[in-house]
């Protein structure tokens, strides 16, 4: 894993915009018919978007995250042992103590998450089975960096805690049983990952979203519930090594108040027993921005990376690249500058229908932090 021994360099967090005629295809993706040109259009828009991520400055690049439905639940249709239930619908608990706060906000803005969804019940035995995806995606990625030049490139797939997260379990006999079973399945995918050469991502919304409503019984329950996750995620990364493996933990990406929270400072030791080489934390937006004074505490294992969010996707303002080079800057002073890449908060489409700014300002924002990691490049090497 490159460090920024020379300059700070810059990635982000891998979801990016669909372009529309990817999404147009997808949505008759399961006709045979259109299957075919579906997959054509995929890997020419992976290659496009690699090609501007490159362009645009940005060091360490992703495919976008371009053959995935979603940052999480695509694994569903990858593994076996799981079945939707439409009609019993589970509340979104990880929205925590926000969902009632602000129940009229959301209401107007996200109905959605008030409404319920579908229930992932887990009947059968976890196993992987679809590799043809993974198989497909990777090929994609790896043709799309032949053409480009860069510091190195990320493949991401999800973390045990944040599989089917509206999930019950009907089959295992305990609980560890069934999240090291989902831990299992993951690892083929992990392992794919390494592999092919590439840096792998994994990303966990739900070990910090789930904080607020499980502290509502105790402290405790979320330390029990939290670290028997972080341990099936190290059991299913044994065998690649640590320098090859980034961790993304942020605080959900939907566009709510976010005022039930996890503090960084009750999680971060959460965050730093997972055996990665970089841990990739959203720090950028007005609700975490503060929590760079977590570092004055806590310390960062010799040897690891921090990828602190510079910019957010949760708002359309773009960030000044002076702002940029500041907030680089902090985080270099408290952990050294050649321990800092300066990445993103989230993924800016955490689902192929979702866009959580307009493409121009993704783009903006990714010109900025190239921008302002060259600012501080010239202020933290003199």
């Amino acid at each position: 894993m490159k460090r920024s021994e020379h300059r700070i360099l810059t990635t982000h967090v891998g979801s990016l915009i669909r372009p529309q005629e990817l999404r147009d295809l997808d949505a008759g993706a399961e006709d045979p018919g259109k299957r075919e040109q579906y997959h054509a259009a995929l890997r020419q828009a992976v290659g496009a978007v690699v090609r501007k991520q490159a362009e645009t400055g940005i060091d360490i690049v992703s495919d976008g995250e371009f053959g995935k439905a979603s940052w999480s639940n695509y694994i569903l249709k990858r593994i076996s042992g799981f079945a939707v239930r439409p009609e019993q619908k589970r509340t979104l608990v990880w929205l925590g103590r926000d969902r009632e706060r602000f129940r009229e906000a959301i209401a107007q803005d996200l109905p959605r998450l008030l409404t319920g969804v579908p229930t992932e019940v887990c009947v059968a035995r976890i196993a992987y089975q679809d590799r043809e995806p993974i198989t497909r995606n990777l090929d994609n990625f790896k043709a799309a960096l032949a053409n480009v030049s860069v510091e190195e490139a990320f493949f991401t797939a999800v973390a045990p805690a944040s599989t089917a997260y509206d999930g019950v379990n009907e089959y295992y006999a305990s609980e560890k049983d069934y999240i090291y079973a989902i831990a299992d399945a993951l690892r083929e995918e992990y392992q794919a990952i390494y592999r092919a050469g590439l840096l792998l991502q994994v990303d966990d919304a739900v070990l910090a979203n789930m904080y607020d409503e499980l502290v509502q019984s105790s402290p405790q329950r979320y330390r029990e519930w939290a670290n028997l996750r972080v341990e099936a995620l190290n059991h299913a990364l044994e065998g690649i090594p640590e320098e090859r493996i980034r961790y993304h933990v942020c605080f959900g990406s939907w566009h709510v108040p976010h005022v039930a929270d996890a503090p960084l400072e009750e999680i971060v030791d959460l965050i730093l027993k997972v055996r990665a080489g970089a841990y990739s934390i959203e720090a950028a937006n007005v609700r975490h921005e503060h929590e760079w004074r977590v570092w004055e505490n806590a310390r960062l294992p010799k040897g690891k990376i921090l990828i602190p969010g510079i910019v957010s996707h949760h708002t359309i303002t773009v960030e000044h690249p002076r702002l940029v080079a500041d907030r680089i800057i902090r985080f270099a002073r408290l952990v050294g500058r050649e321990n800092v890449i300066a990445g993103t908060d989230c993924g800016f489409a955490q689902a192929e229908f979702i866009q959580r700014v307009h493409p121009t300002v993704m783009w903006a924002k990714f010109e900025s932090l190239v921008e302002g990691a060259r600012l501080a490049t010239r202020e933290l090497w003199n």
